[in-house]
């Protein structure tokens, strides 16, 4: 090679690590907050929880199952809200404005139309439970948690699409300052209106249920404020003419989101099959999973921001229609994510015997065998954490592609044809008992995860190198 060409090689590999520092800089500058946010959520619902629990062990019950029928119907309106956030990176990246409001539009839009009858399903939740076999007494103690909590299912889907607004205009900030004042504010309320504290009604269960819907509604509304009020997001009149539904750009969130919400609903319907797994086991097998599936969780609040900052980055890529930042932007991500669960995995493996003392409190005394079994299950988690990060961040990086639909069918056999299938032959067949679940799922997270990199890798590849051949 001549001279001059060993240079422009070195300046094209130059300018090429220059441009995957800047990638991580952006990325990190736009999951931090996100991740921050998701993490203010998880620690609103332990507070209730922990103030519930003080009711007695038949609330926390009544608690569990009202929360399966809310993240139920949670989730089948979470994909379409999700949906928002790619359609407006994208258009964001196109500098299409009108787009941007469009998209955050019909996310709004669909909150509330689907809002209307899923509101309706979750307030006949006591039939709902007895019908799949639940004790009357318990399911009446769920249906008043119902009652309040019910409510708070179209505010909370607003706040998410506002928030998917403000990331995909790379200002995600604001939603994290109101979920940090909201934190405080929720334990306050739900304090008072559960105990009856502060001249207030003891109102139990319909207090925490109220409690939880007041403080979206606050949050939606400082959220709306927000939107409507401070730069940059007012100038792109997020309100003007909400009256009118876009139905042309509706279907395209459904087409992109109903995919998403049943990719989530086949997730968390593997997780609830494995609860019903350990249940099978024992009580302390039970126990145990929980526990470590709540450290598993609390880690997984970061790879989901950052796989809601993947959406955005690779969402912008694909709006300026640069097939290599969008490549780029996806792996990103990725590696990321993969770098910190790597790391939070080995903290979580050398803690693995005190982070159970955590959860059991004064029962932690005698509750020996319980804590042996969580720290087991921590120590297998090693490469369910990882691989748990690594495929919600392809998943967010597929969706800033409007890639969804495949995904679904990749969830369908990655969840249930390999994870269920192996979770309940290692844990019964084969008598592994609870390391057979915890395997099982593994394994079927690790194939779900392999599935989407390839995924991702192969419509990223078709993009970038014809654009490469052309530059070269």
């Amino acid at each position: 090679m001549t001279p001059v060409g060993t240079i422009a090689t070195a300046d094209r590999a130059a300018a090429g690590r220059s441009h995957w520092r800047a990638e991580l800089v952006d990325t990190l500058a736009l999951a931090w907050p996100i991740a921050l946010t998701q993490l203010g959520q998880i620690a609103m619902m332990t507070s209730d929880l922990a103030l519930i629990g003080r009711l007695g062990d038949e609330a926390v019950a009544a608690a569990a199952l009202a929360h399966v029928v809310l993240f139920t119907v949670f989730m089948l309106g979470m994909g379409l809200v999700s949906a928002v956030a790619p359609l407006a990176a994208q258009a964001y990246g196109a500098r299409d404005p009108r787009m941007v409001r469009r998209a955050l539009r019909v996310g709004l839009w669909a909150s509330v139309l689907l809002g209307v009858s899923l509101t309706a399903l979750q307030l006949a939740g006591e039939e709902l439970l007895i019908a799949v076999g639940q004790a009357p007494a318990t399911a009446a103690l769920a249906s008043e948690y119902l009652t309040g909590l019910a409510w708070s299912i179209v505010p909370a889907w607003w706040f998410i699409a506002l928030r998917n607004f403000m990331g995909a205009v790379n200002r995600p900030e604001p939603a994290l300052w109101i979920t940090l004042v909201a934190i405080p504010a929720n334990a306050a309320i739900a304090y008072a209106l559960i105990y009856g504290a502060f001249g207030l009604p003891r109102l139990e269960m319909l207090g925490a249920g109220l409690a939880t819907t007041l403080v979206n509604l606050g949050m939606c509304a400082a959220c709306a404020w927000i939107v409507v009020t401070r730069h940059p997001f007012r100038k792109y009149r997020a309100f003007g003419r909400i009256w009118r539904i876009d139905w042309a750009l509706m279907r395209k969130l459904a087409v992109i989101g109903a995919p998403i919400s049943a990719a989530f609903l086949l997730e968390y319907g593997l997780f609830a099959a494995a609860a019903l797994l350990m249940g099978r086991i024992g009580t302390t097998a039970l126990a145990a999973h929980q526990i470590a599936l709540q450290v598993a969780a609390v880690m997984f609040m970061v790879p989901f921001g950052i796989s809601m900052a993947a959406t955005v980055r690779v969402g912008h890529a694909v709006g300026r229609a640069d097939p290599a930042a969008t490549r780029r932007a996806g792996f990103t991500a990725v590696g990321l994510g993969a770098v910190f669960m790597a790391s939070m995995t080995l903290l979580v493996v050398l803690t693995r015997d005190s982070l159970p003392l955590l959860f059991l409190g004064r029962d932690a005394a005698g509750a020996g065998e319980t804590v042996a079994l969580a720290a087991m299950l921590l120590a297998l988690g090693a490469t369910f954490f990882i691989a748990d990060g690594v495929q919600t961040i392809a998943a967010g990086a597929l969706r800033g592609l409007n890639d969804t639909r495949v995904p679904m069918l990749f969830a369908v056999f990655s969840f249930w044809a390999v994870g269920f299938a192996s979770a309940y032959g290692l844990a019964f067949p084969l008598a592994l008992g609870a390391r057979g679940v915890w395997i099982g799922f593994t394994c079927g997270l690790a194939v779900y995860a392999l599935l989407l990199l390839w995924r991702f890798h192969l419509l990223t590849q078709r993009r970038y190198l014809p654009a490469l051949a052309r530059a070269e």
